[in-house]
């Protein structure tokens, strides 16, 4: 079959369904296929190329999936983040963009540390598919990082992100960040996370997220602040005096962040807007 009337068919069908990136997915999925990447992809369209018998039923076969809204990153097993790609599936939360954001400010706040210290000490807690701390590790080789997370789920994705960029040194362990890294106490430049912020009333409207994001990564309480309360307690014992936390959280969120911060006895508590203007972070100095 050609190529061009697969992947535009499927394009079309994905635009009827309602997913945004239609042409990208089934440019991407017909790339995951044909090892090749999207540039590559549109110019073998392009050269008129075809499918094989073989290719064009997987092919398909992965277009249906995506279709019944699965994501691309669980039908790939892969997801992108900054310079890294990372395995993903079901069980681990897939990372987003606007999360490369809040790794870039955890990033600028361990160089800015190593002026005083040569290897500082960064916690990435609650770290899914470990984004933001293998962000940090492969960035700022110099510091020291440890991530917690919590999901058996998830973990043999995490360890096995962790394993791909081993030559960071990033250390993980399995466990609750409310008592992870005792050991650390007082030690750590910096702290960040991106922790489960939906109020558990508020279904995500999302099929990709409300039917195959794994829930522990998605509620946070009642209200969606209750693990972020256990962050602000967390990092405030890990950190030096001085010391930096980022939190990510929903665009709603950015006051009721920085009130708790407050309220808890941070300081220099500043919010943050991502690249597209919405409210995305919040920093604070111990």
């Amino acid at each position: 079959m050609l190529l061009l009337d697969v992947v535009e068919h499927a394009a079309s069908r994905f635009a009827e369904v309602g997913i945004d990136s239609a042409l990208v997915d089934a440019e991407l999925l017909a790339g995951h296929v044909l090892g090749l990447n999207r540039g590559q992809v549109q110019a073998e369209i392009i050269r008129g190329g075809f499918l094989t018998e073989q290719q064009s039923e997987l092919l398909n076969h992965l277009y249906a999936r995506r279709l019944a809204r699965e994501p691309l990153q669980h039908i790939t097993g892969l997801a992108y983040f900054r310079n890294l790609e990372l395995k993903v599936g079901r069980g681990v939360f897939i990372p987003r963009p606007e999360t490369e954001f809040v790794a870039q400010l955890a990033i600028d706040a361990l160089r800015a540390n190593l002026a005083e210290a040569p290897a500082p000490i960064a916690v990435d807690l609650g770290t899914g598919s470990g984004a933001i701390a293998l962000a940090m590790a492969t960035e700022v080789s110099q510091a020291q990082i440890y991530a917690v997370e919590k999901s058996a789920e998830a973990m043999p994705y995490t360890a096995a992100n962790f394993e791909a960029y081993s030559h960071s040194e990033a250390i993980l362990i399995q466990g609750d960040l409310a008592n992870a890294f005792a050991e650390l106490d007082g030690k750590v430049a910096v702290v960040a996370s991106n922790p489960p912020y939906i109020p558990v009333a508020m279904i995500p409207r999302d099929p990709e997220v409300r039917l195959f994001d794994p829930e522990l990564a998605l509620y946070g309480g009642q209200d969606g602040m209750s693990v972020i309360h256990l962050v602000s307690a967390t990092a405030r014992r890990l950190l030096i005096d001085g010391g930096t936390l980022i939190i990510e959280h929903a665009d709603s969120q950015s006051e009721q962040v920085c009130q708790l911060l407050l309220a808890d006895g941070w300081r220099d508590v500043r919010a943050h807007q991502d690249l597209t203007s919405r409210d995305r972070a919040v920093t604070a100095k111990k």
